[in-house]
């Protein structure tokens, strides 16, 4: 089918070293997908994605955000840096596209980001226009800006009080922490992930996704949510890019559609002139994860094969 392989590379904070997994595929290269991860997860969860992709002749290839999977090696799991930690992100993520263009010169190139990492990829858009062949976001959304001002102001406030290491409870259980609440008749843990409760179970096993992020992670998220939720900045993107959009109707991170609906809108005001969104009925948040995965992973090859690598 194809084969794995690690790569490193230095970080932008000029203290870590990225770990990094390509998947490359037998027989000719149609393409190059990167794939952006999310909060509390790494780039290994996304193997069986790979797999699919794999066999319709991509290039699989994802990094460890700072802070994150393989990429940690001192302890501190949920902590991008001091502070620019956002930019740090989007600049390894760049870096990335970088070697991977460099590789597979000559071949479209698409970036998959999935939740926070949907976000990043929402920065990388604005900071690196006309770099992407295209573009899926998977799990979006845009918080009304108050809300993501006040819950900004206040792991500020904690930064300065208890350090930018500082775990929070009270963050976490106003953000991550209540999306459950959303399915009180469903009692297993992470259900707001999706209704696989394997896959949601597989998870909250997970070594590398059992910590909380630090109040200065989530600093630094919420100031990239302001950021990409400003129209100015959006108009900065290359509008000829095509955007895919993709979630569950019932996902809290994008207001169970709302919020998905909302950036949809947003993208379009900044004249992005090709943009397609599908909401899959009762979906959760990990919709690649989903008791429908392979549905996801069909449409979007269909979406790949139609806006950016037609078959011969």
């Amino acid at each position: 089918m194809g084969q794995a392989r690690e790569l490193n590379y230095p970080s932008e904070d000029g203290i870590h070293t990225i770990h990094a997994v390509e998947w490359l595929p037998q027989g000719e290269i149609r393409g190059v997908v990167q794939i952006v991860h999310g909060v509390a997860e790494h780039i290994g969860r996304y193997s069986h994605v790979a797999d699919f992709l794999l066999q319709h002749g991509f290039v699989v290839c994802g990094e460890d955000h700072l802070g994150h999977g393989r990429t940690v090696d001192d302890g501190k799991y949920g902590y991008f840096a001091p502070k620019g930690g956002w930019n740090l992100l989007v600049r390894d993520i760049h870096r990335l596209r970088e070697l991977e263009g460099e590789r597979h010169p000559g071949v479209p190139y698409v970036m998959l980001g999935h939740s926070m990492g949907s976000f990043l990829t929402r920065t990388y858009l604005i900071q690196y226009p006309g770099t992407l062949d295209g573009v899926v976001l998977s799990g979006t959304g845009q918080e009304k800006a108050p809300l993501v001002a006040g819950g900004k102001a206040l792991a500020e406030l904690l930064c300065a009080l208890r350090g930018p290491e500082y775990v929070s409870d009270l963050v976490y259980n106003l953000s991550l922490g209540g999306y459950n609440r959303f399915f009180r008749g469903d009692p297993h843990t992470g259900s707001w992930l999706g209704r696989d409760r394997e896959m949601v179970q597989a998870a909250g096993k997970d070594p590398l996704c059992s910590f909380h992020p630090t109040v200065s992670m989530f600093r630094d998220m919420l100031g990239g949510i302001q950021f990409i939720g400003k129209l100015d900045n959006l108009r900065r993107m290359d509008r000829d890019t095509p955007v895919y959009f993709f979630s569950g109707d019932h996902d809290p991170v994008g207001s169970m559609g709302k919020g998905v609906e909302r950036v949809v809108k947003l993208f379009r005001q900044a004249g992005c002139r090709d943009v397609t969104m599908k909401l899959y009925p009762e979906g959760r948040h990990e919709m690649l994860n989903e008791v429908n995965r392979q549905e996801v992973m069909e449409d979007l090859l269909a979406w790949l094969e139609e806006k950016v690598v037609p078959r011969n």
